[in-house]
């Protein structure tokens, strides 16, 4: 068995996929991730929105398949 991988979405994406990845990675919902980030964004006073862009950065886009 091939181990799984973290990538950014590239089919479920709003700003940059990385909700829509984890989510494929975890496989559940997208919109469950997007709402725990919302309310983490409240909560944490913006460092939620911080490590998403981090994440934006370090996580790669899902390799293109020709």
């Amino acid at each position: 068995m091939e181990p799984r991988k973290l990538y950014r979405s590239r089919r479920d994406r709003q700003v940059c996929g990385v909700c829509g990845g984890i989510a494929e990675y975890f496989n559940v919902d997208s919109t469950l991730i997007r709402l725990g980030a919302v309310l983490g964004a409240f909560v944490s006073c913006g460092t939620v929105v911080l490590a998403y862009f981090l994440a934006a950065i370090i996580i790669p886009d899902y390799p293109m398949v020709p």
